[in-house]
């Protein structure tokens, strides 16, 4: 009976084509004539007692076929291969945004730097404008001109007025000279020296 079963199993393989065995991938030749005499044959090679049936899966079993497929997974790699890719995958990625980041942050402070010293071009621009405003004035010009340059209309007399010199600061004896540094001072009191 297990002789019919894989006899069965062999011949409906071969005519749906699914079989999965060297033989049905290859294009089959013309059977010889062993091959014929072996097909008339009773079968001797195969044992006459039921097939072996396929091992059931028990508990442990089916448990350590899941842990298998847990640490297993994505394409057959372990957990820690996988790791180790996506730290690859994380490290390229900062990489390649590293430098268009690094590049950003440096326009940005450059167009702060610029738009600041802009600003403060503005600033003078304003002030400028306000000073030629300011100067366009004759009363102001006039006056300019006697502070600045000392000038006076005609038929002035300009006077100058001139403070006379602070008296010389007179150095008594045990003070410092004004101008002379006080290492000079000491080392003239330490070696004896008069003081100049």
């Amino acid at each position: 009976m297990g002789d019919t079963r894989g006899r069965s199993r062999d011949a409906r393989a071969r005519s749906s084509g699914t079989g999965r065995t060297r033989a049905a991938a290859k294009p089959r030749a013309a059977p010889s004539r062993s091959a014929e005499r072996s097909r008339d044959a009773p079968a001797r090679s195969r044992p006459s007692g039921p097939a072996p049936a396929r091992p059931r899966l028990t508990r442990a079993r089916s448990r350590a076929g899941e842990v298998v497929a847990r640490t297993t997974g994505l394409l057959g790699l372990s957990s820690t291969k996988r790791a180790a890719i996506l730290a690859l995958v994380v490290c390229a990625l900062a990489l390649t945004v590293a430098v268009p980041l690094h590049n950003f942050v440096g326009q940005r402070q450059e167009l702060a730097a610029v738009s600041e010293q802009q600003q403060a071009l503005e600033a003078d621009v304003a002030r400028l404008a306000a000073d030629r405003a300011r100067l366009a004035d004759p009363a102001e010009v006039e006056a300019q001109a006697r502070t600045r340059l000392g000038m006076v209309t005609p038929g002035e007399t300009p006077y100058v007025v001139q403070f006379p010199a602070p008296p010389a600061p007179v150095v008594e004896d045990g003070q410092a000279e004004p101008g002379v540094p006080w290492f000079r001072t000491l080392w003239d009191d330490v070696s004896g020296e008069p003081r100049r």
